[in-house]
C-alpha cells in the first residue's frame, strides 16, 4: 500500500473519529442552543446497548431477516430492471405497450405501495419483498434504458456486417456497452432498497431491523433506536460497496481516471477516430502534384489531432 492510499485511509479515519467525538461532546454537555442534543443518548450508551444486542438472539434473527429480504427483492428488481430496460430501449413496439404504465407507475413511492402489498399478498413477507423489488426496479430500469440508448449505432453495424445476428448483438454490443449505466443504476437501487424495507419492516413487518428499530421507539428506549440505525448505515454501505466492487470488476476494460496530488490529472491517450485517417489518394499514375497535396492534407490534419489530444 503506497503512501498516499495511507493517507487517504487516515484521513477518513479522522473524519469518522471526529463525528464520533462532536456527538459524544454534544450529548454529554447537555447542549440545547436550537438542536435538543440533551434528548438524544451518548456514544458510549449506543456502544453498551449495541454490545448487549450482539450477545442476544433477536438481533441476529433481525439481521437474517431484513437481509433476505433485500436480497429477494434486490436480485428480482435487478434481472427485471436490466430486460426491460433493453427490451423497451430497443423495441418501439415494447415502448409503446409498457412505457405509458412505468411512466405513470415509476413516480409513486414504493413505501405508498405498502397498503397494495396488504391487500394483494397472502403475507406480510411477500408484501415486504415487492416493496423491495418495487423500489430498485424502477432506477435500475431507468438507467439502463437511458445506456443503451446511448450506444453508438456503429458497433452494431459493425456486428452485422460480420453476420452477427440478434442475440449476438445483445450480448457483444449491448449488454457490455451498457454495463457501467446499468451498475449506475444498480448502486442507485441498492440504497433505495434499503429505505424502503425498513419503512416496510416498520409498517408491517415482523422482524427485521426496521421492525425492531421502530419496537425500540415505542418503548422509549433510544440507545435501541441509535443501534438500529447504525446497523441500517452499516449494512447499506456493506451492501452498496458491493455492488460497485461487482460493478469495477465487469467493466474493468473501462479507462480509469485517476487523481494526481498538485492539480495534474492524468488522463488517457485515445485513439484516432477511424474517420479522422486521411488515405493518400493518387488520381492519375502521373499526376504526382495531386499525390502531394494529398499528403500535405493528411499530414496537416494529424498534427490538428496531435494538439487535440495534447489537450485532452
Amino acid at each position: 500500500m503506497t503512501r498516499h492510499a495511507l493517507r487517504r485511509y487516515a484521513l477518513r479515519l479522522v473524519s469518522l473519529v471526529t463525528a464520533l467525538g462532536l456527538w459524544q461532546l454534544l450529548t454529554g454537555l447537555d447542549v440545547d442552543i436550537w438542536l435538543r442534543f440533551s434528548q438524544f443518548p451518548t456514544v458510549t450508551d449506543v456502544a453498551h446497548a449495541f454490545a448487549g444486542r450482539l450477545t442476544g438472539s433477536d438481533y441476529w434473527t433481525d439481521l437474517t431477516d431484513s437481509l433476505t429480504r433485500i436480497l429477494a427483492g434486490f436480485l428480482l428488481a435487478a434481472v427485471l430492471g436490466v430486460a426491460v430496460g433493453v427490451l423497451v430501449a430497443r423495441s418501439r413496439l415494447a415502448e409503446d405497450l409498457l412505457g405509458p404504465v412505468l411512466e405513470v407507475v415509476r413516480p409513486i413511492p414504493a413505501i405508498a405501495l405498502v397498503p397494495v402489498a396488504i391487500l394483494l399478498f397472502p403475507s406480510n413477507e411477500q408484501g415486504i419483498v415487492f416493496i423491495t423489488f418495487t423500489a430498485a426496479f424502477f432506477p435500475v430500469l431507468v438507467s439502463t434504458r437511458h445506456a443503451v440508448r446511448a450506444l453508438t449505432p456503429v458497433w452494431e453495424e459493425a456486428v452485422r456486417t460480420m453476420g452477427g445476428g440478434r442475440w449476438r448483438i445483445l450480448g457483444s454490443v449491448v449488454l457490455p456497452g451498457a454495463l457501467p449505466g446499468i451498475f449506475g443504476g444498480l448502486s442507485v437501487g441498492i440504497g433505495v432498497s434499503w429505505i424502503c424495507v425498513i419503512s416496510a419492516e416498520m409498517i408491517s413487518g415482523q422482524y427485521g431491523v426496521g421492525y425492531r428499530t421502530w419496537q425500540d421507539y415505542t418503548v422509549v428506549d433510544y440507545p435501541g433506536v441509535f443501534v438500529g440505525m447504525v446497523t441500517i448505515g452499516v449494512l447499506g454501505w456493506v451492501t452498496s460497496t458491493a455492488v460497485e466492487l461487482l460493478g469495477r470488476r465487469l467493466t474493468r476494460w473501462l479507462p480509469r481516471t485517476s487523481y494526481v496530488p498538485g492539480g495534474r490529472s492524468g488522463s488517457a491517450v485515445l485513439p484516432a477516430p477511424a474517420s479522422a485517417r486521411v488515405p493518400v489518394v493518387v488520381k492519375a499514375e502521373g499526376d504526382s502534384q495531386y499525390q502531394s497535396d494529398a499528403q500535405q492534407q493528411g499530414s496537416g490534419e494529424t498534427e490538428q489531432e496531435a494538439r487535440d489530444e495534447h489537450l485532452v
